[in-house]
């Protein structure tokens, strides 16, 4: 075989190769977002487009190793992966604040105090701005000022196991609490005829 038309198979070899290979997926990314009870924001959270999975902690304090029992500095929050190539921040924060209510400056519905007030935190600029923007959408819908804060994302501490996946774990109990809080009622009401 000469060199050319070795060069020649060589060549459609390698093209036949990079078609028949798929291309790299894109790796997955993170959102953190508190909203309340991680219990409800990992419920809805899961049912969004894109997302992988959810799991729930505490972040947003300057304790170490926070626990049910001891994280008042932090906020209950969730961890989200997602598949970019399907959502993006922007969309999750968009989602994350329709089934939360994002007015509430106290908490959310029936959880009171600073473990249970709303924000959604920022990795980089990128998110920092899809996050600005979901609150300005928020608050043109809405008509009211929203108090999720936008903070820059820091250590995420895994919430116990017990409280992993807790909805579906645990479908009476979650929906006992879930219906005495008056939490589908509440985002009903602020989201309602908007």
């Amino acid at each position: 075989m000469s060199r050319q038309n070795l060069a020649k198979t060589v060549a459609a070899a390698a093209l036949a190769l990079s078609v028949a290979l798929p291309a790299a997926a894109a790796p997955m990314k993170t959102a953190i977002f508190a909203g309340g009870c991680f219990w409800s924001v990992e419920h809805a959270m899961e049912h969004a487009p894109g997302v992988r999975s959810v799991v729930v902690g505490y972040t947003g304090g300057a304790s170490q190793r926070p626990t049910y029992q001891r994280h008042s500095d932090h906020l209950e929050a969730v961890r989200i992966t997602y598949d970019p190539a399907k959502t993006t921040y922007g969309q999750l924060a968009d989602y994350f604040l329709r089934h939360i209510d994002p007015t509430d400056v106290g908490g959310q519905i029936c959880d009171r105090g600073h473990s249970y007030t709303s924000a959604m935190f920022a990795a980089d600029p990128a998110d920092t701005a899809a996050a600005q923007g979901a609150k300005a959408r928020a608050t043109q819908v809405l008509k009211k000022a929203v108090a999720v804060k936008v903070l820059p994302e820091g250590r995420f501490w895994l919430a116990e196991a017990y409280h992993q996946d807790y909805a579906a774990k645990n479908p009476m109990a979650y929906n006992a609490y879930r219906i005495g809080c008056g939490r589908d009622a509440r985002i009903k009401a602020v989201w309602s005829r908007r």
